[in-house]
């Protein structure tokens, strides 16, 4: 089959690799769609992943094509999104629920190989039957959405909060989608990118800027989202929580990023600095929210391409260009 290879740091490209086998309690999905992320720009990197070279790619859905031996609960022809996560349910995080934080960390197209490409395997646990009505070319959004109710879950829900998110890329959005739907009185989106500002303008913002300091709250805001990973946008962000308020960091940074924070504020003002990590028990209601329509698809998905072209996807990503990239082997 034809996959996408990240070979080293900085060397991707698509190549021919062996069909993948399923375990007993595996399936086989022909891939309909694999979107790219910020994480597959740090794998590029050389973080994340282990060892090199990997198929990435970590938010697809498509077509179960075989079935592992002991598999009776899915059928060939049945379509599916996957949540990738590979918990090791051994160890303490585990155990108690928190396999986000699993001490043996593992994820599909992270780890082991992933969604771009042409055939994928995936543990039946880990896959969700899609209903009739939902294009299996859309539901690679739902391993995203799924991250974004996660962050939703780690701030509890805050009725007739002011929420502030930094980002409007896919992430940033699917907040502020939510946050429109968990009784938020207004959310305002920063973003230095004019054109990804403007869809969130078209989502029903409050406010749209490409800095806090153009929108009219000089108190603060109750709730303030990074998705960005950027620092001075998170160094921006800590300053903007109003007394009482959460600061939640949901981008995904690389290593080396570093913020300066004020502890006394912290102390003063009863602010909370939390993060949000992937996913967890969020996959199952993603997909049922993704089903009653809370994204749109045509907004969300901004560029189709072949798998042949993922190299320039990444490049496109790269760039900051569109919104949501996939690649449609």
């Amino acid at each position: 089959m034809r996959a996408a290879i990240v070979e080293a740091v900085g060397k991707v490209s698509v190549t021919t690799v062996p069909d993948p086998v399923p375990g007993p309690r595996d399936v086989v999905v022909k891939v309909a769609s694999c979107g790219l992320c910020g994480t597959d720009l740090h794998i590029l990197q050389g973080e994340f992943a282990p060892t090199l070279p990997i198929v990435p790619g970590h938010e697809f859905a498509g077509e179960i094509v075989g079935l592992g031996r002991d598999v009776t609960e899915l059928s060939v022809g049945d379509k599916v999104a996957v949540d990738p996560s590979l918990h090791c349910h051994e160890c303490r995080y585990c155990r108690s629920g928190r396999g986000n934080l699993c001490d043996n960390w593992a994820a599909i197209g992270v780890t082991v190989p992933g969604g771009a490409a042409e055939f994928a395997v995936a543990p039946v646990a880990n896959c969700v039957r899609l209903p009739d009505h939902i294009d299996v070319r859309d539901a690679a959004l739902i391993e995203p959405l799924s991250c974004a109710v996660r962050g939703y879950d780690v701030l509890n829900g805050n009725l007739g909060a002011q929420v502030l998110i930094y980002g409007s890329g896919t992430m940033g959005l699917m907040m502020l989608e939510l946050a429109k739907r968990t009784g938020a009185a207004s959310v305002d989106v920063l973003d230095v990118n004019a054109q990804r500002l403007a869809t969130a303008t078209t989502l029903g913002c409050t406010g749209a800027a490409a800095r806090a300091d153009e929108l009219d709250r000089p108190g603060g805001w109750d709730v303030v989202i990074d998705a960005t990973g950027n620092a001075a946008a998170i160094q921006d962000g800590l300053g903007r929580v109003a007394k009482g308020g959460t600061f939640l960091q949901f981008g995904v940074s690389d290593y080396a990023t570093t913020a300066v924070i004020e502890p006394y504020r912290i102390y003063n003002q009863e602010i909370t600095i939390t993060g949000s990590m992937a996913v967890l028990h969020s996959y199952e209601r993603a997909a049922a929210l993704f089903a009653s329509g809370v994204l749109d698809a045509s907004v969300f998905i901004s560029d189709r391409l072949p798998l042949e072209q993922y190299p320039q996807a990444v490049e496109r990503f790269q760039a900051g260009i569109g919104r949501k990239i996939v690649v449609e082997p």
